[in-house]
């Protein structure tokens, strides 16, 4: 063992479970470490991460996960620390039980004319703040790792030469017990963080100039359309119809293995005139709730595919037009198991637009761990009731008694939702018990209402999409400062809706 406390992890668990479920057995820091991607599904990056432990030493097993990014700026080290600790007992709580101890990771690899060492000497105070903040909550932290370009180094080690100073080397991907029982098991781990953003960030490419022409002008004919009541259904209809026809070109062409070739192979399917008309009709939020309905089955596999190509379409001064097809991302990835993925994509949309509020109380929802099935049995009443007006859409009191509170739906959660922005609607009074509820109705922003938003120096700039982490995407082009830009975030906003408060940072938490 080397270290006492580590007793907290060693021991997870006998040969099999209670239910005859495989177990494995951590007892060395190393495996600790080797453990760390098989937790969370993906290999962290300039990451914080926290793991929850249940059940005391003798049996310890893992719980709730929280990442993320480590702050550049020390000065913001102790409130991250707070919160990240706060954020993950809490949370753990509210599912069921305090943790009774945590792991603690850092990873970074270093900077240039830095060394794997010079890292974790620059991040133990992040460790010990770590350290402080949970044990304030009484949940004191077992062993805390710095994981810096395939070594190791624990903080909590005594010094007592058990450890070496140069840290210990990271065994091989995939050659651990953990990973030969993952493997087993089904589980994968999904490279980085980065890798995954990449499949959801905007082209840079030359293409992108193109896609952009193509979004100007469907912004001139959609958007004056979108904001006239007489012609937004007319919209609707037709962007609708073309989200349709291309989901039926990606469903026909079989699985290429590998994400860069996949990704690849439907942006060619996609063309830059259909992306445009689809990412201008999203952003009108009942075109984006019926879309929404595509979430299960067969159609959910197309349909996430087409969300992510419609994300990578939002180029140029588009950024914020994101927002939609990146939510709409997250809750198909969600629905269907992905919650790596719904994270992700969801926080990508608040960081695309921080006032977006379907993503917002989705993002939450599903960090809280909540059965998406509730939002699911709310959108398939709605396609329902607009496919067979004549049927009775109703719900049963079991469903009402089984749903938990999810996050903003269509027509029957607007008035919760509006009614108190800061919270997540329940399902029950989303979905109702009894007859359909009709939607309330928005006031319609006249032009000059829309032309009183401008800056009193003239057109203001929209906000650049930014990583879950806060960093600004490198290579992105700055935004314009000709009206054209901010005339897209006001027919944005006007379309989609007052939004909630501006969030803060986003944490990656996992029950």
């Amino acid at each position: 063992m080397g270290h006492g406390e580590r007793r907290a992890y060693a021991g997870h668990g006998t040969a099999a479970g209670p239910g005859g479920e495989q177990q494995v057995t951590l007892r060395t820091p190393a495996e600790l470490a080797d453990a760390l991607p098989y937790l969370l599904g993906y290999r962290p990056e300039d990451s914080i991460v926290l793991v929850a432990l249940h059940d005391g030493e003798a049996k310890g097993r893992f719980g709730g996960r929280a990442r993320l990014g480590i702050p550049p700026h020390t000065d913001d080290w102790p409130s991250v620390a707070q919160q990240l600790a706060q954020g993950l007992v809490t949370g753990s709580e509210r599912r069921g039980a305090k943790p009774e101890s945590m792991v603690a990771f850092l990873c970074q690899d270093p900077a240039d004319g830095e060394s794997a060492r010079d890292v974790m000497e620059r991040l133990r105070p992040l460790a010990q703040l770590l350290r402080r903040a949970c044990g304030a909550l009484d949940v004191p932290v077992v062993e805390a790792l710095c994981i810096s370009d395939g070594r190791f180094w624990s903080y909590c080690c005594p010094g007592n030469g058990c450890c070496s100073p140069d840290g210990e080397a990271m065994g091989l991907p995939g050659t651990s017990v953990l990973a030969a029982a993952a493997t087993y098991a089904g589980l994968q781990v999904r490279g980085t963080l980065r890798e995954l953003r990449a499949r959801l960030m905007p082209w840079e490419t030359a293409a992108a100039l193109q896609q952009e022409a193509a979004l100007d002008t469907a912004q001139a004919a959609l958007v004056p359309r979108i904001l006239e009541a007489e012609s937004r259904a007319d919209v609707a209809e037709e962007t609708i119809a073309v989200v349709r026809r291309a989901m039926e070109r990606l469903a026909a062409v079989p699985t290429v293995s590998g994400t860069l070739d996949a990704d690849l192979r439907d942006d060619e399917l996609i063309g830059h005139d259909d992306a445009a008309t689809m990412i201008l009709g999203l952003q009108d939020r009942a075109t984006r709730d019926r879309a929404a309905e595509w979430m299960e089955g067969d159609e959910a596999s197309p349909a996430l595919r087409l969300w992510r190509a419609l994300a990578r379409r939002c180029v140029g001064p588009y950024g914020e037009h994101a927002a939609a097809p990146l939510t709409l991302a997250g809750w198909v990835a969600w629905s269907t198991g992905d919650e790596l993925e719904a994270r992700e994509a969801l926080a990508m949309a608040l960081a695309a637009d921080r006032d977006y509020l379907f993503a917002r109380l989705l993002h939450q929802a599903c960090n809280e761990g909540l059965d998406p099935e509730s939002i699911r049995r709310c959108l398939r009443a709605e396609r329902r009731g607009r496919e067979h007006p004549n049927l009775p859409t109703t719900t049963t009191e079991a469903d009402a008694e089984e749903a938990p509170d999810v996050a903003e739906l269509p027509s029957e959660v607007t008035t919760a939702v509006e009614a108190s922005p800061g919270d997540v609607a329940s399902a029950d009074k989303a979905c109702g018990t009894g007859s359909r509820r009709r939607r309330r109705s928005r006031p319609e922003r006249s032009p000059d209402t829309r032309a009183g938003r401008r800056s009193p120096g003239g057109a203001a700039q929209p906000r650049r999409p930014r990583s879950t982490d806060g960093a600004v995407p490198g290579g992105r082009r700055s935004a314009r400062a000709a009206d054209g830009p901010s005339g897209r975030a006001r027919a944005r906003r006007a379309v989609d809706g007052p939004g909630a408060k501006p969030e803060g940072t986003h944490s990656d938490e996992q029950p």
